[in-house]
């Protein structure tokens, strides 16, 4: 004969407790845990593609926002006529951030072939670079 009782505050048929036997898993090859060379390296791979994703992301980011927000901003000098001592005829200008002759030489000369007189420009500096507030004297 079985006995049953019932508790008032545990309303579960109470019955003898079962003993289950585990089997043991079989042992694998590898014992000491750590990850092959092939998943260290491909684990390694992909953090460096996600970091550069991250780094071209930003970069996009700060460049369609418009670069620094704190940034003053920028002014640029007006292109000023030829000075009293300049021959007649030729222009100054004064570099900006950014510029190059081929710029500057489209910016003074509009709508002709900036080609010339790049070439002319050039030739005379012996290629040395621009200098921002630098200040080039351009033929007619």
């Amino acid at each position: 004969m079985t006995a049953v009782t019932i508790d008032p505050g545990f309303s579960a048929l109470v019955s003898p407790a079962r003993t289950h036997q585990r089997t043991p898993r079989p042992a694998t090859g590898r014992s000491t845990g750590r990850a092959s060379r092939s998943t260290y390296r491909r684990r390694r791979l992909w953090a460096a593609a996600l970091v550069l994703g991250a780094v071209i992301v930003t970069g996009e980011a700060g460049a369609a926002l418009g670069g620094a927000p704190l940034a003053p901003p920028e002014r640029s000098p007006s292109l000023p006529t030829a000075p009293s001592g300049s021959p007649s005829g030729s222009s100054v200008v004064v570099v900006r951030p950014g510029d190059t002759l081929w710029s500057i030489v489209e910016r003074s000369h509009p709508g002709a072939d900036p080609r010339p007189l790049v070439d002319e420009l050039s030739a005379a500096r012996d290629g040395a670079p621009l200098v921002v507030g630098e200040t080039i004297r351009l033929p007619a």
